[in-house]
């Protein structure tokens, strides 16, 4: 008996000893830093920002939390937004998803420090925040509050329909996911400062899905004011995620969602609301009532029948214009941007046939040049055949140029970075889609050498400079240029470690910016 009381008093005192603070719904109790350091720090996960969107609330915005009584542990990560996974509901996915998660350098928080918010990737239909792939200690560490989100996602975080139009009060349906991260940061907002952050110094960032939802949310008058920086990995703002040329099996078919060579790819509320409906015939009423595994049977495979069930909608609220048009008359938020790619994102292997095809869908009346330009490319190893340099070129390389011109034109600060470095035994395919992150987070496993985490290190400084100061340079690191039009100026992570080069793919991105301007806005 004794020994039982005793153990019973070391929990309690263990539990007394874990970090407690109040935030919007009631108290929450965490835990702390587990890797070292010379800081005692402490992170706190599953932290619900929002009721769970369920029932009559499903596609509506995000509701304010309800207050709970006692101490919330808040030790473990909630669950990751509903998506399919093999044709069915993932198993561990849920609606009521609508959780963040702290990392914080220092505890009791003395000082305020600047505040990173991740937005993961995933084309807006998978992925989550909930997972230690996004472990935010190492960046932390470094001297930044790091915050992940889940958001909405596929059906529940992209569908946009007429009964849902009518019955919103800003007569928009459709970007519920961006309408979380919105939330998101508000909650970031209004409690990031009792974790040491500073809520008047806050950069987001996200990969590929989330990457293009960051720089989409700087065209968004809803987000403005809840960030200060970006910083966008293979993702820009002239690519909606999942786009026509990410989902075709070769390049025979390169068309925007409506099926032209528009620039942007954002879907007008009449496109998105047609296409709702198509995805789902009934009423309002009976979608609200069906479970969420058969919502998500129609969007399971292939995935070009979700169309715009995970895409970017101009719904006149959240997004009153083309995002890519904002930035093309320099209207986006001026914040600096740090924004980049991989060097092998994508490496279809595709028939001289499908390459034409694909140019021509793009190009337009430069379709001659533009394929003439990739046959006589030799096949460089960095970059891949052809028809992998025409899709990473296409789709990540020259949009972030084409969106780096349009901010520095606004007077905007903008640093453009190229990552080339390869996860170990993927080195025949180079630095894929994604393979970067784990050198951001710095969550690199046993089978990285010295030589990644030293390229992790200085991704890691890079990015938290950038985000205590709008500016990637500091001491014992190479020189970041800052981005122009004219010199082009970037940063290489190769394999020997950041290099600063000029004019990344520059006779490849000079043809992608004259198509460019014929299809921008006037």
């Amino acid at each position: 008996m004794r020994t039982v009381l005793l153990a019973v008093l070391a929990i309690s005192a263990f539990a007394a000893d874990l970090p407690v603070i109040a935030v919007t719904g009631g108290q929450i109790r965490g835990g702390t830093l587990e890797k070292g350091g010379t800081l005692s720090g402490a992170v706190f996960k599953g932290i619900p920002y929002a009721q769970p969107p369920t029932g009559d609330l499903r596609w509506r915005e995000p509701s304010a939390v309800k207050a709970w009584t006692g101490v919330r542990e808040s030790t473990s990560f909630g669950a990751p937004c509903a998506q399919n996974a093999g044709g069915r509901m993932q198993e561990s996915s849920s609606e009521d998803c609508l959780f963040l998660n702290v990392w914080t350098p220092e505890w009791p928080a003395r000082t305020r420090k600047p505040v990173m918010v991740w937005f993961h990737g995933g084309g807006n239909y998978a992925g989550t925040a909930s997972g230690n792939n996004f472990d935010g200690e190492s960046l932390a560490r470094r001297g930044v509050v790091l915050v992940t989100a889940n958001y909405r996602l596929t059906v529940f975080g992209f569908l946009a329909h007429p009964e849902l139009t009518k019955e919103s009060p800003h007569h928009a349906s459709g970007n519920y996911g961006l309408m979380d991260q919105i939330a998101a940061l508000k909650w970031v907002r209004d409690n990031i400062a009792k974790f040491g952050g500073d809520p008047a110094n806050v950069t987001i960032f996200g990969q590929s899905a989330g990457a293009v939802d960051v720089n989409v949310l700087m065209t968004s008058p809803q987000a403005k004011g809840l960030f200060h920086k970006v910083i966008a990995e293979s993702g820009t703002v002239s690519r909606a995620p999942d786009d026509a040329t990410m989902r075709m099996t070769g390049l025979g078919a390169v068309m925007s969602p409506r099926g032209g060579n528009t620039y942007s790819d954002a879907l007008t509320l009449a496109e998105a609301e047609k296409a709702g409906t198509q995805l789902f015939p009934g009423s309002l009423k009976e979608l609200r009532a069906m479970p969420a595994g058969d919502l998500l049977k129609p969007t399971a495979a292939p995935r070009m029948s979700i169309g715009p069930a995970n895409g970017i909608i101009v719904d006149g609220w959240i997004l009153p214009k083309p995002p890519a048009d904002v930035f093309a008359k320099g209207e986006e938020q001026r914040v600096p941007l740090l924004i980049g790619n991989n060097s092998r994102e994508r490496t279809p292997q595709t028939t001289d046939e499908e390459l034409s095809k694909a140019v021509d869908a793009m190009y337009g009346p430069f379709a001659s040049r533009a394929f003439g330009l990739y046959k006589s490319s030799t096949a460089d190893p960095l970059y891949g055949n052809a028809g992998a340099q025409w899709v990473v070129d296409t789709m990540y390389r020259c949009p972030v140029v084409v969106q780096l011109n349009w901010h520095a034109a606004a007077g905007n600060a903008g640093y453009e970075y190229q990552f080339d470095r390869a996860a170990p035994g993927r080195e025949a395919a180079g630095a894929t889609h994604g393979a970067e992150v784990a050198y951001v987070f710095g969550n690199l496993n046993a089978n990285y050498a010295a030589p990644d985490r030293d390229i992790s290190a200085a991704m890691q400084q890079y990015w938290t400079n950038f985000a205590k100061t709008g500016d990637p340079n500091g001491a014992g690191l190479p020189k970041w240029p800052k981005y122009d039009a004219t010199a082009g100026g970037y940063i290489e992570f190769t394999d020997s470690g950041p290099v600063a080069r000029e004019g990344l793919r520059r006779p490849f991105c000079d043809i992608y910016l004259e198509n460019a301007k014929r299809l921008m806005p006037r």
